[in-house]
């Protein structure tokens, strides 16, 4: 297919967690797919409204195959740094953050993942949009950041 990033049977990386979206047969919206950093291999390049690219992915550990954006998906061969935390997550600041010598976040603070930096100098880094600071978003490295405890 023309514009089409991959070739059938050429190996790519999943560099998001795919979730079911009501599609796949067999387990329940919402369930996970396959988690990011997976390979596969794609199967079949496609169009979805005529204008997004679709490829149909092999994972063979996860032993399922996937329909999955051209943005999710890197060469296999390409630099992998995988990240704690991936886009619209809740993180909470492990400690507070300052900006010349003003906090602007104080420890503990809830935020959500904006985007993913993975080629950030010292290691992956995140845009942080924190709740307790309206209409900023703040790149903060993946050390200054702690998982939301998953509640009941």
């Amino acid at each position: 297919m023309n514009g089409s990033r991959w070739e059938q049977g050429e190996a790519v990386r999943l560099i998001r967690n795919v979730r079911n979206d009501g599609t796949y047969p067999g387990m329940d919206p919402g369930m996970p797919l396959v988690r990011r950093g997976s390979v596969g291999y794609v199967m079949d390049v496609g169009t979805f409204l005529q204008d997004q690219i679709i490829y149909s992915v092999n994972f063979l550990d996860e032993d399922r195959i996937v329909g999955c954006r051209e943005e999710e998906l890197i060469g296999a061969e390409e630099p992998w740094a995988p990240s704690r935390f991936e886009f619209r997550e809740k993180v909470l600041s492990a400690k507070g953050l300052s900006i010349n010598g003003t906090v602007l976040v104080q420890p503990g603070a809830i935020g959500e993942v904006i985007k993913v930096v993975r080629d950030a100098p010292g290691g992956v880094a995140y845009h942080i949009h924190f709740d307790s600071l309206l209409g900023r978003v703040l790149q903060i490295p993946e050390d200054a950041l702690t998982a939301v405890e998953p509640r009941d």
